[in-house]
């Protein structure tokens, strides 16, 4: 496996405040991977690529599962509980096992379009979803229905071309990457949508597609489509001076 040298790379944040670091330290080649998320209970990432189906593969690339839906294609994938969440990028979604069994009939946004590039869940079982064409950063109910929205063009710098979307459980902290059509770069917002930092990529790689936190051991994983690659890094997020130690989250339960 090809192990390129140690980056570092610290977003600038208020001066009362621990900034984000990361620090890349492995790479490895994987044709199109577009979102991404992290699934404890085999050490390894569940990928979406944009067509028919998601694999699952081991922390290196190897793959370990295939699984399809009832949907068109699988834009966008995030772990829901002991099952998946898949999105087509046109407004639908299903959930499924980790088998690929349908748990259910394919459900729509509430206003029956949203280009949805990436998928997270936060702390009260809400879908939280990064969209392109309009741009907005929304929270749903488990169902569809909206709850909030933000539109990214508003940010400074414009977050215009949103694709993958991580959620730390620790912080309740949002990691966004925007591709090179946009800023190529990495966007962390508090669990509110209170934008912290951002921070170009372009020395990791090129035209971010998916992001997923592995935070049990301060891990972060970038897939790139620039390359083709999942680049790994230690991460740290923000954090203010007077933070507690983070909690332990769930890592590598099968091992």
């Amino acid at each position: 496996m090809n192990r390129p040298a140690f980056f570092s790379l610290i977003l600038l944040v208020a001066a009362d405040a621990h900034a984000m670091d990361l620090v890349l330290t492995d790479r490895y080649q994987l044709n199109r991977p577009a979102s991404l998320d992290y699934d404890p209970s085999f050490c390894g990432l569940w990928i979406a690529n944009e067509g028919p189906e998601a694999i699952l593969v081991t922390l290196d690339g190897l793959e370990l599962r295939r699984i399809g839906s009832d949907l068109f294609r699988i834009k966008a994938i995030s772990l829901e509980g002991d099952a998946l969440i898949v999105s087509d990028g046109a407004g639908a979604f299903q959930r499924l096992s980790k088998d690929g069994e349908a748990l259910g009939d394919p459900f729509s946004i509430e206003g029956g379009w949203a280009d949805t590039e990436g998928i997270a869940i936060d702390g009260d079982g809400n879908l939280i979803t990064v969209e392109d064409d309009p741009e907005y950063l929304t929270w749903l109910t488990p169902n569809g229905k909206i709850i909030r929205r933000i539109d990214t063009m508003t940010l400074d710098p414009p977050l215009s071309e949103a694709q993958g979307i991580a959620r730390d459980p620790r912080t309740g902290h949002l990691l966004i990457v925007d591709d090179l059509e946009g800023t190529n770069r990495l966007y962390e917002f508090d669990e509110s949508g209170t934008l912290l930092a951002t921070a170009p990529l372009a020395a990791y790689g090129l035209d971010p597609e998916g992001i997923a936190i592995r935070p049990g051991s301060n891990q972060l994983f970038i897939a790139f489509d620039g390359g083709a690659s999942i680049a790994s890094f230690t991460y740290s997020p923000t954090l203010p001076e007077d933070h507690r130690p983070l909690p332990p989250a769930a890592d590598c339960v099968m091992f």
